[in-house]
């Protein structure tokens, strides 16, 4: 999705689509600091999870969401073992934030910022119960690609480009909170089906639906479920660039 920054403290916007926008800036905020900040694709799903999870019960009236997404970010890079310094967290997302600024130096407003960093971490742990580790879609999508390879006509597959387009949908869905709200199995399928379905590309019939033989609890319904809210995403993109 292309890129386009909101600082935090834009004036703040009222009702539930308001809120929708938010959090779609903010998760775009974690992916663009994530590259900046070498994060590996996992990671970065994480913090976005974590970010949805926590404000699945919290609200933007009462909490800062860039400093949960900083915290988000930081927490992490724990869970998956990949080890961010703080100060790198906050010199990256600062320079996000104030794109003329110099490096944060280690005086006051620094220190202060990392103990709201380090508290907020302490608050979203609280807030998931601990619950902090996800599986996520990706882990599935790959054996799904695999295993379509093999049953597509080998020319169709190396001339569309189904598994970028299947791996960047994956990673747009993380803008809302369908890691949270879907199973990653139903996740990666639907995500599948609609690159699929982008390039024309038909799988050959058998006794039932190919996508049931990954996954037996999915349903049509299902998966079109969550490509209509996948689809809203990008209406959202629009609407917040």
């Amino acid at each position: 999705m292309t890129s386009n920054r909101h600082a935090s403290n834009q004036p703040a916007e009222c009702g539930s689509n308001a809120d929708l926008k938010t959090h779609f800036r903010v998760c775009r905020f974690i992916m663009e600091t994530g590259v900046k900040l070498g994060m590996h694709s996992v990671p970065v799903a994480t913090a976005c999870a974590l970010y949805h999870r926590f404000f699945q019960s919290a609200s933007l009236r009462v909490y800062e969401p860039y400093l949960v997404a900083m915290s988000a970010i930081y927490l992490a890079g724990k869970v998956e073992e990949q080890h961010l310094r703080t100060r790198d967290i906050i010199n990256v997302c600062h320079r996000y934030m104030h794109m003329d600024s110099e490096p944060l130096e280690l005086n006051t407003q620094f220190w202060e910022l990392r103990d709201s960093v380090v508290q907020c971490e302490l608050l979203v742990l609280r807030q998931l119960n601990f619950q902090v580790s996800f599986q996520h879609p990706h882990k599935y999508l790959l054996h799904y690609l695999l295993s379509l390879k093999a049953l597509l006509n080998r020319h169709s597959w190396s001339r569309t480009p189904v598994c970028e387009t299947a791996w960047a949908l994956l990673r747009d869905s993380y803008h809302g909170p369908l890691c949270v709200q879907h199973r990653p199995q139903h996740l990666a399928l639907a995500v599948l089906c609609l690159a699929l379905h982008a390039y024309g590309l038909e799988i050959p019939a058998g006794e039932g639906e190919w996508w049931q033989v990954f996954c037996e609890d999915v349903t049509k319904p299902i998966i079109e479920t969550i490509i209509s809210e996948l689809l809203e995403l990008y209406d959202m993109e629009a609407k917040c660039t």
